[in-house]
């Protein structure tokens, strides 16, 4: 096989397997990836990897933050999904049931001007804190909504628990807080 001249970016791959990309655009990529089996090799292989994320994420071995375009890609393939809405400053009490694949935390988060997102995530249960940063987690400024996906296998053997998470944008001056939201998870 040879080298593309000129090869599609991933960021266009991946808005063209989302099915993000406006009619023009979408029948340039379609145009140019029939005709090149370097960048159709490259889309089948990002297929292949959306294809492992979501056997994990219906495994429910995966925690993270990520787009609504995603989790929709997510819903297409079938996953069963509880979805709760909300914003920064929000509390909201979720479960789990057992028929679902995932939980996913929808939030709306105003993202204009956004270089870098950064999710610092605390998680309580019991008396044991667990905390972690998430960076650089991929999000769409014009959506103005992130999508938080905790680990569904993590989440069904908890008794009553927390996670409060802290959305930070970063960029060249530093970092600034946009806000928080916090989960309140009981068993389901």
């Amino acid at each position: 096989m040879s080298r593309c001249a000129q090869p599609l970016d991933y960021e266009t791959l991946i808005a063209y397997w989302l099915g993000e990309l406006p009619a023009p655009a979408e029948a340039d990529v379609e145009a140019h990836y029939f005709a090149c089996a370097s960048c159709a090799t490259r889309l089948q292989s990002l297929a292949a990897l959306g294809a492992g994320i979501r056997a994990a994420v219906r495994d429910g071995a995966v925690q993270a933050v990520t787009t609504p375009a995603f989790l929709q890609q997510l819903k297409r393939q079938g996953l069963r999904v509880r979805e709760y809405a909300t914003a920064l400053g929000e509390r909201v009490a979720c479960t789990l049931r057992a028929d679902e694949d995932a939980v996913a935390g929808r939030v709306r988060v105003p993202l204009a001007g956004v270089q870098r997102l950064d999710a610092l995530q605390r998680f309580e249960v019991g008396g044991t804190v667990q905390e972690w940063r998430a960076e650089d987690v991929p999000f769409d400024a014009e959506a103005g909504e992130i999508v938080i996906l905790p680990s569904a296998a993590a989440l069904r053997p908890l008794p009553a628990s927390l996670l409060r998470v802290r959305l930070v944008a970063v960029d060249e001056a530093g970092e600034r807080l946009l806000g928080e939201v916090t989960f309140a998870h009981t068993p389901g």
